[in-house]
């Protein structure tokens, strides 16, 4: 959908910015319609990957390798080869599964709200961001079922008619995550799909061989490019957008809600839905600069993908760190205002008790390396922009782990408390699942346009009126 007429921008607001550190154009100035399409097109349609894209999908593959095996024996022996035991009940598969879905909001967040904001710097980076959303979901609901310890039962969850009376507990928040992220699945599918018809026709119009041609023109859905066929795409894509939109707060908000509605200390907290909102397009915009900056770098994309799309990137990512930052002040405050001396006590125990350097490892990664993101050279450095991220991701994970399992290895009960210690099989499963995300990655970018092709063309056709946020 074309964007509203907005004024460009002069020479004078151009070096403006440009000396506050904002890239001012979208597209580097020289692309055609036919440059594009054939930038982004061919990438599919080469018959040899990059030698950087077979070392990686190699390494990801063995990965994805080790989780089939780690999964496999766990099926066979059970969930006691992990390290959870009593009062830590919930171990590395809860981190993982939080970790995941958090990982998945930055496509919702690029694609549908940018996209109802008219924000065009979307354009370039929603392709990977959706398919990116798709593939840490698929991680994501691997880790309840494999938790579950009996997985081939895991419709026993699901509202389904049965003569046995067994219903789920529909107060239960484990409940409501599986119609919450099943929901933002499948809306999250159509969207990305939907957007991908377009291009498929372009990749099957321009396919050399007519295996190509015939498989593209499959998944074209017999796209023609006709002003009807666009009316209709555009309509269902907004409509689609705005169904999307409340799903980024839904989502992690009824997964926060598995920890909140507990009384476990340090969980029953009101201001976990937002924080943990914040937390999940955080980290998602971190995995997105992990992903598309080494991506841009093997295959040559710095015309389309440029630094005014990495720095946009890296201010939201510095605005979701502060609110992160702040939820962490807001909650160590709280511990100690309340009087609780349950809440005091998790609070002292997170910074100095037995899993203290785990906590300000946390801080290390998420508070103090983000400040980086205030320079502008920092944030134009696709290097150390990705060093930078990598350290959100780390750091992500980590605050999983210290709100799942350092509230639980410290309860009500002292004479119930029990320290976890991950085993190589949770190691395994956790490594696994990053391969089996990058194994569909690899294979996302090697088999579809990696950038959305109808979009992009439409900055060439307005390249200088696109205003910097």
């Amino acid at each position: 959908m074309s964007a509203p007429d907005q004024s460009p921008l002069t020479s004078h607001e151009s070096r403006s910015l440009s000396l506050l550190g904002y890239p001012t154009n979208l597209l580097t100035p020289g692309e055609t319609y036919e440059s594009v399409n054939k930038t982004i097109s061919e990438i599919p349609l080469s018959d040899r990957a990059p030698a950087a894209w077979r070392i990686g999908f190699v390494i990801a593959f063995l990965l994805l390798m080790m989780f089939l095996f780690a999964v496999s024996w766990l099926l066979i022996k059970g969930v006691g080869i992990w390290g959870v035991n009593i009062p830590v009940a919930w171990g590395f598969a809860i981190v993982n599964f939080v970790w995941w879905v958090g990982i998945a909001h930055a496509g919702t967040f690029i694609s549908a709200i940018l996209l109802l904001l008219f924000q065009h710097w979307r354009t370039a980076i929603n392709r990977f961001t959706e398919a990116m959303t798709l593939f840490a979901i698929a991680c994501a609901g691997l880790m309840p079922l494999l938790h579950l310890g009996r997985p081939w039962v895991f419709y026993w969850l699901l509202p389904y008619p049965d003569t046995m009376g067994l219903w789920p507990q529909f107060r239960s928040p484990l409940v409501w995550d599986v119609f919450a992220v099943g929901t933002y699945f499948t809306v999250s599918l159509l969207f990305w799909y939907l957007g991908l018809v377009p291009d498929l026709a372009t990749v099957r119009d321009r396919a050399p061989k007519l295996w190509q041609k015939k498989i593209y023109g499959v998944f074209a859905l017999g796209w023609r490019n006709s002003a009807a066929h666009w009316q209709r795409h555009q309509i269902a894509y907004l409509l689609l957008a705005g169904l999307a939109t409340p799903l980024v707060l839904s989502v992690h908000s009824v997964v926060s809600f598995d920890f909140s509605v507990a009384i476990v200390p340090g969980w029953h907290s009101t201001i976990f839905p937002p924080y943990f909102v914040a937390g999940a397009i955080y980290s998602g915009f971190a995995m997105g600069l992990n992903i598309i900056i080494p991506v841009r770098k093997v295959y040559h994309l710095e015309r389309l993908i440029t630094e005014r799309y990495l720095n946009n990137m890296a201010n939201i990512m510095l605005v979701t760190g502060m609110i992160v930052a702040y939820g962490y002040f807001i909650e160590a405050l709280m511990a100690w205002y309340s009087g609780d001396i349950f809440e005091q006590y998790m609070m002292m125990n997170r910074t100095l008790g037995p899993y203290g350097w785990v906590f300000w490892l946390l801080m290390l990664c998420n508070v103090l390396v983000p400040q980086a993101l205030w320079s502008a050279r920092i944030r134009r450095n696709p290097v150390t922009l990705f060093i930078v991220a990598f350290f959100i991701n780390v750091g992500m994970w980590i605050e999983r782990f210290v709100i799942v399992i350092t509230s639980l290895a410290r309860d009500f009960t002292p004479s119930a408390w029990a320290m976890f210690f991950p085993t190589r099989w949770d190691w395994a499963i956790l490594f696994g699942s990053v391969g089996l995300f990058l194994t569909l990655l690899f294979l996302f970018v090697r088999l579809v346009p990696m950038i959305s092709i109808s979009e992009t063309r439409e900055l060439v056709a307005e390249p200088q009126k696109a205003t910097v946020p």
